[in-house]
């Protein structure tokens, strides 16, 4: 999967559901995607944030784009999380989690390494355990395959059985094809997930901090086994 600057809970789902995750970095950045950015819940509503990067392409691999150390719109981003959960009931445990990672811009980082940070920092408070790889730094050699090619390659290298992929790759990724290759391919579904925000009406898919912001480790640790195998 592509690193995404602190990813939904189904992200963390399949982190969790698998003995190995592989950061895919060396892959096309994507605007408009989640890499660089999310939605957390401002005065009831979702907002985004942006972390700001420096010439941004689509011709650019992930790792190759670097944050903009701009302070003012790092410590706005900071704010307005601030702003938005101090009263939430987890506010005091997370909000430094978050503030450590942002905290890193200051120093020469890529947007693939500040993603990977966020994810790992969660799992971290979380006691996720899994085996964790970058496939520029793992796997260049694969770089010339095609995407699926190069997925089955990766997990061969591995000596895999077994790829799990989200739910949206079902209509990607066919089951036979990968059989035939020698591996079993799954695909996560995330089962629905509520819970206490502000108000009652409540905002789905928001990035992790939104849930860690309303919820007990031991509650967040059960959500993220919340999903299915299929």
């Amino acid at each position: 999967m592509q690193p995404y600057i602190f990813p939904y809970i189904g992200y963390f789902q399949l982190i969790n559901a698998v003995d190995k995750f592989v950061f895919y970095d060396d892959v096309k950045f994507i605007k408009k995607g989640f890499i660089n950015r999310n939605y957390v819940l401002v005065n009831n509503s979702k907002k985004m944030f942006t972390v700001p990067c420096n010439k941004i392409s689509q011709n650019k691999n992930i790792s190759e784009i670097f944050v903009q150390p701009e302070p003012k719109r790092i410590n706005k981003i900071l704010s307005m999380i601030e702003h938005s959960y101090k009263k939430a009931p987890y506010y005091p445990k997370i909000f430094p989690i978050i503030e450590s990672v942002f905290l890193k811009i200051g120093q020469s980082i890529t947007i693939s390494r500040l993603a990977i940070l966020s994810i790992k920092e969660v799992c971290d408070y979380l006691k996720i355990n899994c085996c964790f790889e970058v496939s520029s730094e793992f796997y260049p050699e694969t770089k010339n395959k095609g995407k699926i090619e190069r997925i089955i390659k990766i997990a061969s290298l591995n000596h895999a059985i077994t790829y799990i992929n989200m739910i949206g790759g079902k209509d990607i990724y066919d089951k036979e094809y990968f059989f035939s290759e020698g591996i079993k391919l799954n695909f996560l579904k995330t089962n629905k997930i509520i819970y206490k925000q502000f108000e009652d009406n409540f905002h789905p898919l928001l990035s992790i901090i939104d849930v860690l912001m309303f919820n007990s480790k031991e509650e967040v640790k059960k959500m993220v086994n919340n999903y299915q195998i299929i």
